[in-house]
C-alpha cells in the first residue's frame, strides 16, 4: 500500500491474456460507493488508514467503475488482481497508484498499479499484486473476491515517471523491497514501451539504460521474475537487473542464480550507479527508503533526481 512519495519537480511531468467483459456498476453499488468514500476515514480508527496517510497528496476528483477480469497467485502471499476499466476517460502514469473501493468493505484500499499505461491504452486493463494482511480491502482480495467483482477505483501519486518526447534521455535506478516492486515493475514495463516505440517509429521519447535491484525474503516472494527477465533478455543493452534475497533457505534455480546475491542490496552497489543523467527511484518499507534515499543525498545526487515512496 502507498504512503507516502516524494516528487521529481520539472523532470516527472503530465497531467494478460483473460478476454474481459464490459464493467458497469449499479446504481445502488454507485451509491454506497460514494457513500464509502466519505465515511471511511471516519469508520477505520483502528489506526490510520490509506485515506488519512495520503490526504495531502495529488489524486484525480473521479471515482471510476472497474470489474475484477482476472486473478493469480503470484507468490505465496500476493495475489495478482487484473481489472477491466471500461472508461475510456481513465488514465494513470506509471508509479501511480488507485483508491479502491470494495462496496461492503468500511476501509479503501491503497494499492500501486503494477502493470503499463501501454496495456490500459490497448485492453483498458489494470493490474495489481496485492499482499495478503488483515487489513479489510487485502481480506477481500484473498478470500472474496471472485471474476466480474464490481468495484471502484480513483488514480492518486506524486510517484510516476512521464516523460515527453522532447526530455532529455535519462539513465534510470529501480530500488524495490518486497511488493515495493509494484510501481517500479509498471515504471520498468513503461520504459521497455517507450524503447519499443523509438526502435520501430525512429521517434519518441529516448531512454537511457535502467537497472533494476530488487531484494525480498527468498526467491518465492520475488514477484514478476519471469516478466523481469523477459525485458532483461529482450533489451539486454538497456535493461539489467540484481535480484537479492536475504532468507533463502532452498536451492536457487539455475535461471535465476545468473541474477541473484544472496543479502541485502548494498550503498555500494547503488554509488555505483551515480551519474548526473541518472534517476533513482525507491519503493519498499520505511527504513530501506530512509536508507537509500539519505544515501543518495550525502553522495551529492541532487534531490530532484531521487523519487521515494514508503509502504506499510
Amino acid at each position: 500500500m502507498a504512503c507516502a512519495a516524494v516528487l521529481v519537480p520539472g523532470l516527472l511531468r503530465g497531467a494478460v491474456g483473460a478476454i474481459c467483459s464490459q464493467a458497469a456498476l449499479s446504481k445502488s453499488t454507485r451509491c454506497a460507493l460514494r457513500h464509502l468514500s466519505l465515511t471511511s476515514i471516519m469508520k477505520s480508527k483502528r489506526k490510520t488508514d490509506h485515506l488519512e496517510r495520503t490526504a495531502n497528496v495529488l489524486r484525480q476528483e473521479v471515482v471510476t467503475a472497474a470489474k475484477v477480469c482476472g486473478t493469480v497467485n503470484e507468490s505465496p502471499s500476493v495475489k495478482r488482481l487484473r481489472l477491466l476499466v471500461a472508461d475510456q476517460d481513465f488514465s494513470f502514469k506509471a508509479g501511480q497508484w488507485i483508491d479502491f473501493f470494495i462496496p461492503g468493505v468500511s476501509v479503501v484500499g491503497g494499492f500501486s498499479i503494477c502493470s503499463s499505461p501501454r496495456l490500459l491504452e490497448q485492453e483498458r486493463v489494470i493490474e495489481l499484486a496485492v499482499k495478503y494482511t488483515n487489513h479489510p480491502p487485502a481480506v477481500w482480495i484473498h478470500n472474496q473476491c471472485t471474476h466480474d467483482s464490481e468495484v471502484a477505483v480513483r488514480v492518486g501519486g506524486e510517484f510516476f515517471f512521464d516523460p515527453q518526447p522532447e526530455d532529455a534521455s535519462r539513465n534510470l535506478v529501480l530500488i524495490a523491497g518486497g511488493v515495493g516492486i509494484n510501481p517500479l515493475l509498471s515504471i520498468l514495463r513503461h520504459a521497455a514501451d517507450l524503447h519499443r516505440e523509438r526502435t520501430n517509429r525512429g521517434n519518441g521519447y529516448e531512454i537511457g539504460t535502467i537497472r533494476l535491484f530488487y531484494s525480498a525474503k527468498n526467491t518465492s516472494e520475488l514477484l514478476f521474475k519471469k516478466n523481469i527477465l523477459d525485458l532483461v533478455n529482450e533489451f539486454p543493452e538497456k535493461i539489467a537487473c540484481s535480484l537479492h534475497v536475504t532468507k533463502q533457505t532452498t536451492p536457487i534455480s539455475a535461471e535465476l542464480k545468473p541474477y541473484i546475491t544472496e543479502g541485502r542490496i548494498t550503498e555500494k552497489e547503488i554509488r555505483e550507479h551515480i551519474s548526473r543523467e541518472t534517476l533513482f527511484y525507491i519503493c519498499g518499507p520505511p527504513p530501506m527508503t530512509d536508507f537509500f534515499s539519505e544515501q543518495l543525498e550525502n553522495s551529492h545526487v541532487p534531490k530532484e533526481h531521487i523519487c521515494f515512496e514508503k509502504w506499510w
